[in-house]
């Protein structure tokens, strides 16, 4: 019997939080050894645990897979999360990537500077009511089905569902035009696996405070 997916990162959010979402969503139990000073991750790289230098990595299935794009489509195809034919997948890619590009403007936020901070929230605003959250609702309604594809529970909708978190910890608001999606976030919160992370004392990581950014700046040298 394989043992549990081992996943490498500081204790936060990060590049990994999607996988840790993606694990538990599949009823997937994993461990996390942290990455606490410089020489935790200068001891991976030197062993070759890490292809490019860089985490996160996932030890899974004798591999140790990097990279957040590969670590999410292998656990999503592991789990039948990703479709069931070359057109579903094709879907679900759009899907994420959308949810990524929104997500690569939510996750620097702390890092902003105090004079640029409020610009960037209210490009994020934007993006959110204007583009993104449209989309989504769109697809929901042309279907009129629980899911985004396939009328069954893939990785797009638990991406998604995790992005819904974000936007509502920056502005509650944001989602209120949205009924569709506000559904979607409901049904997929409720789904046991899921409802069972989003409990105090799980494996799910807080919002960034300076104490996790302090921590980060000084693993990973920025």
């Amino acid at each position: 019997m394989a043992g549990k997916p081992k996943l490498h990162y500081f204790n936060g959010r990060g590049r990994m939080e999607s996988t840790r979402w993606l694990l538990a969503a599949a009823g997937v139990e994993f461990e996390e050894k942290f990455i606490k000073t410089p020489e935790d991750l200068e001891k991976l790289r030197n062993d070759g645990s890490l292809m490019f230098q860089q985490v996160p990595m996932v030890e899974i299935d004798g591999m140790k897979l990097v990279q957040t794009r590969a670590i999410l489509n292998y656990i999503a195809t592991k789990y039948n999360l990703n479709g069931k034919d070359m057109k579903e997948r094709a879907l679900i890619e759009v899907y994420t990537e959308g949810v990524a590009d929104l997500c690569e403007m939510i996750m620097p936020l702390p890092l902003c500077p105090p004079d640029q901070k409020d610009a960037k929230i209210a490009l994020i605003k934007d993006r959110t009511t204007n583009r993104y959250f449209p989309a989504y609702e769109k697809v929901l309604k042309s279907h009129g089905q629980d899911y985004l594809v396939g009328n069954r529970l893939s990785r797009a909708d638990i991406h998604l569902v995790e992005l819904l978190y974000y936007v509502e910890e920056l502005d509650p608001s944001l989602i209120s035009n949205f009924p569709l999606l506000k559904a979607l976030k409901t049904r997929i919160s409720n789904l046991p696996t899921v409802k069972k992370f989003l409990q105090p004392g799980s494996q799910r990581k807080p919002p960034a405070d300076e104490k996790h950014i302090e921590e980060a700046r000084k693993i990973f040298k920025f």
